[in-house]
């Protein structure tokens, strides 16, 4: 039987009086890597501790493997769970060189067999010949696949990975990612990502639970998060967009400041109801012979693309992401075409 397969039921926690984490469920099948997205305080952390074992549960079960690991009246040790982790500040101890810090878990194996484990992970981390350095001899890039090395040196079930990124520049971050999911995918081994940047979850992801106050707002592929959200939360938390107030002409089109705006999706309202439209950056087309029009009022050039805010003739204001070389000024007039095809309509608040 492959490892890896978790099974989150019901799960409650509690700081004191306060229930910060409500009837949470899901499962993570083995050798797939899902992330916990969400805003500072959501919970994301509460439940990665829950499920190293760090955090008591008042209700729900977690089971790993199919063995319970925790319940309201059982809570198995953390270093019994076949878990590994992966800390936001990479914990290594600082008096141990690299191969001890990887060795640090591995005192019921023998010393070759330790010697060839850090061996291998040293080149699965692109750190060989690193050995007999210590931690302030690295960068941070270098101390997180040590961390990383670390963890999988017990060769877990389950890696947790607790906002790993976050000290690191944003270029690194992204590369890392790229890198560390490829390693898990290699030593096909369950990994669990909290984290509230986006572009990291999507970028290791093979599923993200997107978390508001302690609850799933929704369970998905990164593709399905961005264009199916399932409510006005996810659609806001998840990428760029403005909404545009509508009104129901068919299940599938409507009627906006913009003309008639219709998907591949069908919706159940109401003809003549109103509606509030996500429109995302990718939906504004630059089209220089369009009769829709707009002003530019702030841009924000991000290498290939430059970012762009529009003001409509109603002041209302949709995003813009267009390729660098159609340069803008702000102050200019703007020509664009909308292709919504993954429609996103919302009842009208």
């Amino acid at each position: 039987m492959t490892q890896g397969q978790l099974d989150v039921v019901n799960l409650r926690c509690d700081y004191d009086d306060l229930t910060v984490i409500k009837q949470l469920s899901f499962s993570l099948a083995a050798g797939d890597i899902c992330c916990l997205l969400g805003p500072s305080g959501c919970g994301k952390s509460t439940i990665l501790r829950a499920i190293a074992g760090f955090e008591s549960i008042k209700d729900g079960s977690i089971q790993l493997d199919q063995r319970e690991i925790s319940s309201p009246s059982k809570v198995l040790a953390p270093e019994k769970r076949s878990i590994g982790m992966v800390f936001q500040d990479y914990a290594l101890f600082p008096h141990l060189n690299i191969q001890q810090n990887i060795e640090f878990g591995l005192s019921k194996i023998s010393k070759s067999e330790r010697q060839v484990r850090v061996t291998e992970l040293m080149h699965l981390v692109d750190l060989e010949g690193y050995e007999e350095r210590y931690p302030h001899e690295l960068s941070g890039g270098q101390q997180q696949r040590v961390a990383l090395a670390r963890a999988l040196a017990p060769k877990p079930s389950l890696l947790l990975l607790d906002e790993p990124f976050s000290n690191l520049d944003a270029e690194l971050r992204t590369r890392l990612g790229v890198d560390i999911r490829a390693i898990l995918k290699e030593l096909k081994i369950s990994a669990i990502l909290v984290t509230h940047d986006q572009k990291e979850a999507f970028a290791m992801a093979d599923h993200i639970g997107v978390i508001e106050q302690g609850r799933i707002q929704q369970w998905g592929r990164p593709f399905e998060l961005y264009h199916e959200p399932v409510n006005r939360f996810v659609a806001c938390f998840i990428g760029h967009g403005s909404f545009i107030s509508a009104t129901t002409i068919s299940h599938e089109s409507f009627d906006s400041e913009l003309g008639k705006i219709e998907g591949n999706r069908a919706y159940n309202y109401t003809i003549g109801s109103r509606v509030d439209i996500l429109i995302r950056p990718d939906d504004v087309i630059y089209a220089p012979e369009s009769n829709l029009k707009g002003l530019v009022t702030a841009k924000t050039f991000a290498g290939t693309n430059t970012h762009y805010q529009i003001q409509l003739a109603s002041q209302n204001t949709l995003e813009a992401s267009f390729p660098s070389h159609q340069d803008l000024n702000i102050g200019d007039t703007v020509h664009f075409d909308l292709d919504a095809e993954h429609l996103i309509a919302y009842p009208a608040e």
